[in-house]
């Protein structure tokens, strides 16, 4: 007879597919959470560098005492980056900043300077600014 005994030899093989498909499904779960936490430690990264260039501002202005720098590397820090340039520029800061995700460096420059009219010129086309 044919088909004997192929029930036998098929018993427990439902397990190692649920297992495959239980093991497929954690795999997917830790590449995504892996991204989310990429994304979330670039933002991380992006939200201390515009401090850092805020920082480095405000003190280059005058508004706050201090090395302009100094002020950019702490705020840097407490924001969970190392600040790895600054520079000044006719009172515009440029920063660039780094957070380390495990073996990743995740990299995020900002530039801050004072408002239009202190120190730097509007554009001569005040249109420009009600588009934004």
């Amino acid at each position: 007879m044919i088909g004997v005994g192929t029930r036998e030899s098929e018993r427990g093989s439902a397990s190692i597919v649920a297992v495959g498909v239980v093991a497929g499904t954690v795999l997917v779960t830790a590449a995504v959470l892996s991204g989310c936490g990429a994304v979330v430690g670039h933002q991380r990264a992006v939200a201390a560098a515009d401090a850092a260039a805020l920082a480095a501002a405000d003190t280059a202005s005058g508004l706050v005492s201090g090395e302009p720098c100094a002020a950019a590397s702490g705020i840097a820090t407490a924001g969970g980056a190392e600040l790895t340039e600054c520079a000044l520029d006719a009172g515009i800061a440029t920063v660039e900043v780094v957070v380390a995700l495990g073996p990743l460096a995740l990299p995020a420059r900002s530039r801050a300077g004072p408002p239009p009219g202190e120190g730097t010129t509007a554009p001569a086309d005040q249109s420009e600014l009600s588009r934004w």
